[in-house]
């Protein structure tokens, strides 16, 4: 009988835990997937791709660019240093050479800092207004 119930518990368990969906990561991105994700013209990324050595999509047969999910990091780094914090090309390039590694770490806590302040923006809207 005791099993019973343990088995019936943890079925239970099963059913009213909330189902979380994994988020699916693409192998290979479109040139216009990517620049839908930062917003800008096609032409940018390519100028970027020409412009910055260690972005370097692979190509299909049809000659089409395959960005990997590095090439999409390497793009928002650049993209918060030039268009965020306004570095010159050179100036980004240059920041990459010298402290790559603390840059890519910068950028990442901008972005998890971003969603935190999202998360208590949206939880602050939720809160009933107190006028006293």
């Amino acid at each position: 009988m005791m099993s019973y119930l343990i088995g019936l518990l943890s079925i239970t368990y099963f059913w009213l835990m909330p189902y979380k969906e994994k988020e699916v990561e693409k192998l290979y991105y479109s040139i216009s997937e990517v620049s839908g994700m930062f917003g800008v013209n096609n032409s940018l990324i390519r100028f970027w791709e020409k412009e910055f050595d260690n972005i370097k999509p692979k190509k299909n047969k049809k000659g089409n660019r395959r960005f990997t999910p590095e090439d999409i990091k390497n793009f928002r780094v650049i993209f918060h240093l030039v268009k965020e914090r306004g570095f010159t090309l050179q100036g980004a390039q240059q920041k990459l050479k010298e402290n790559k590694t603390d840059t890519f770490d910068q950028v990442e806590l901008v972005d998890r800092l971003s969603k935190v302040k999202d998360f208590l923006i949206s939880l602050k809207a939720g809160l009933p207004d107190s006028q006293s």
